[in-house]
């Protein structure tokens, strides 16, 4: 699961809005699909420039991610190298494609979601904002009362 931080949150829920606004959306087009999009979001990348890197490889993003090697020097892999540093792994970027992951869709009352309909990523995205946020707050130390007064 993605590492818990504002960043991410901030960007799946940009992502959600932007495409609820109308944000060109194809899933079969490399840089306006699921991933696509929050690639743009979180690399200020064109969806141009994305799919013209994903081009320099055959598959969609998640046989594309399978495939990824940090070593190999090509355009595709440097991007989702990106992504990674963002704190994504490569079973976020997969799942994300698919509209896959477990927790998210348990959170989605483990309803039927479609990798290509705009609705479910944007639903998708802003529960899995959700879930990072409620992992970020457990992790925030507030002082008790006590501690307060004794500062």
């Amino acid at each position: 699961m993605a590492k818990a931080s504002l960043l991410l949150i901030q960007a799946f829920r940009k992502t959600a809005e932007a495409l609820m606004e109308g944000k060109p959306y194809e899933w079969g087009h490399m840089g306006a699909c699921n991933c696509g999009n929050l690639a743009q979001t979180l690399l200020n990348m064109s969806k141009a420039e994305i799919h013209n890197l994903a081009l320099t490889r055959t598959g969609n993003w998640s046989e594309q991610v399978n495939d990824y090697c940090p070593t190999s020097g090509l355009e595709m892999d440097r991007m989702i190298f990106s992504l990674l540093e963002k704190g994504l792994s490569t079973e976020d970027l997969q799942q994300l494609e698919f509209l896959s992951n477990k927790e998210i869709k348990m959170r989605l009352g483990n309803r039927e979601l479609k990798n290509n309909n705009r609705q479910d990523l944007a639903d998708y995205l802003n529960a899995w904002a959700d879930m990072l946020e409620e992992q970020l707050l457990q992790e925030i130390k507030l002082p008790t009362e006590l501690e307060v007064f004794v500062n």
